[in-house]
């Protein structure tokens, strides 16, 4: 199975959208290593589910700033990429580690309480230690004209997966329009273990199947 562009599922909590996922021909699964978040996946389990999964590289997702935690995340998960809303801890995380160009790094923005202007800083100010930058937004989000030309000319800048805004009607317009480098859609939690309902997520994806 492949799809059009490259494709990062975040907030993965359970067995089934995992292998679901990885079926379809995603490149990244994401895990939330936050015990403090409702999408948080503890150690073990995080285990048994990377254990089924095969060929999809694996995204530990973080919220916290403090580079003790992060470390300690890091060796207790060991994922291939790390996952930050902290623009500050790249240069650090760059760093990181005994073979730090084995840690790859996403940097995720919230750019619903952003202007453009602020984005843009942000962007040509921040991002040069991210592998991918991910645009997600927190708030409703209109994508009008606007956003769409700022977000062509920055996908030409930068690498851009956009988290946001993207249905099964427009991802085809919105990656021929925008030229990202790939898309970011938001797993969840499962109403009863092996019982999902994957909705508009599985739409999507199937909407950019390869022929």
């Amino acid at each position: 199975m492949a799809l059009k562009t490259l494709v990062k599922i975040s907030n993965v909590t359970n067995l089934s959208d995992a292998r679901y996922c990885a079926g379809m021909g995603v490149d990244m699964l994401g895990f939330s290593m936050d015990a403090d978040s409702p999408d948080y996946v503890d150690p073990k389990k995080f285990g048994e589910i990377r254990a089924w999964v095969a060929g999809v590289q694996i995204v530990g997702e973080t919220t916290t700033t403090d580079p003790e935690i992060i470390e300690q995340l890091l060796e207790t998960y060991q994922p291939d990429f790390l996952q930050v809303d902290e623009a500050a801890l790249l240069p650090y995380l760059s760093t990181f580690g005994k073979s730090p160009a084995s840690l790859r790094l996403i940097l995720r923005v919230d750019i619903a309480h952003l202007t453009l202007g602020q984005l843009d800083t942000l962007l040509q100010t921040s991002v040069a230690n991210a592998d991918y930058v991910l645009l997600e937004s927190n708030g409703p989000l209109h994508m009008d004209d606007d956003l769409k030309t700022f977000l062509q000319r920055q996908a030409a800048r930068y690498p851009i997966l956009l988290g946001t805004g993207i249905s099964a009607e427009n991802v085809h317009e919105l990656l021929t329009a925008l030229s990202v480098r790939g898309i970011a859609l938001s797993g969840g939690l499962e109403e009863q273990p092996g019982n999902k309902e994957f909705g508009e997520l599985m739409d999507i994806l199937e909407a950019i199947e390869e022929d």
